[in-house]
């Protein structure tokens, strides 16, 4: 097929049918190599299997077989003292998120993509925990798709962290945002072989592949738990990223949010946390999930 456009100069507006060979042939994409040939590895989990919590750490997730995950979607604790978290350091915080996202490569089919939804943390010092796990995830051999930025702002409430107040002498800036970070394994695609039903809208995709998301957070009194994200994070990443009757895993579940949006979707989840009052609440909320 003939592209209609290709990179030029000054970029190009159109970008249906758009060539981005010479763009990518460049010396600055080099060193990265788009797998080629690839061979798609799939294994089933058995029906009993699906739908499961599992009160473990994730650091060893046997449970599920290799190459039987389609999608992962977590929010891993953020080390910062909350009730949930263990007070590590952060090579040790590091080292276990390196474990359980090492444990997950070796969980997705070959083209599953993996969502981590992550905060930097602290002021002085700044902690860009965002660049630290994308380095993780490169080093285990992920392919990196992209970065979303989860716009919190129309849930903001007053803040007072504005270091110097009108002054140069040490202005503080506030997050009002998050980062949804997106992975795949062994390859770009999935395998086109097999005949799945996609669920996405029209008008849904072109909203959500931009890479910002504007939609407020939740309370976390309300569902008793200290970090939960809003369904409508896993809700979208469910349907851009995966088929119907796919299955899905979350490594850190909480209180079950993912897992609530996989079953929402039609599709299947997995999921662990090593907090056994958590797990008994992602169970409630599940089972109680038409009413959430």
């Amino acid at each position: 097929m003939v592209r209609k456009t290709q990179t030029s100069s000054f970029g190009s507006v159109l970008r249906e049918s758009h060539s981005s060979k010479k763009f990518y042939s460049s010396k600055l994409f080099e060193e990265f190599k788009v797998p080629k040939n690839i061979e798609y590895k799939q294994v089933g989990i058995p029906e009993k299997d699906l739908n499961k919590l599992y009160c473990k750490s994730s650091e060893n997730m046997d449970e599920v077989p290799d190459n039987s995950i389609h999608l992962m979607i977590t929010s891993p604790p953020y080390n910062v003292g909350k009730e949930y978290d263990d007070d590590l350091t952060l090579d040790e915080y590091l080292e276990l998120l390196t474990t359980v996202f090492g444990q997950t490569y070796k969980k997705l089919v070959t083209g599953g993509r993996a969502c981590i939804n992550i905060a930097n943390i602290g002021r002085k010092p700044y902690i860009p925990l965002h660049a630290m796990v994308i380095e993780i995830m490169l080093d285990l051999g992920f392919l990196m798709r992209g970065e979303i930025i989860w716009d919190k702002s129309t849930s903001a409430g007053g803040s007072c962290a504005w270091g110097s107040w009108m002054s140069a002498s040490n202005p503080v800036l506030r997050d009002y945002h998050e980062y949804i970070l997106v992975f795949s394994k062994e390859s770009y695609s999935k395998n086109k072989a097999q005949e799945k039903r996609d669920t996405i809208e029209r008008d849904e995709f072109i909203q959500w592949t931009k890479s910002i998301w504007t939609f407020p957070a939740v309370n976390a009194k309300k569902i008793g738990h200290p970090a939960p994200f809003p369904l409508e994070l896993p809700h979208r990443l469910i349907n851009l990223y995966s088929y119907e009757n796919d299955i899905v895993l979350d490594p850190f579940c909480g209180s079950g949010t993912t897992c609530i949006a996989a079953i929402q979707n039609n599709r299947n989840y997995i999921g662990y946390d090593i907090n056994e009052k958590y797990i008994e609440l992602a169970e409630n909320r599940i089972n109680n999930h038409k009413f959430i």
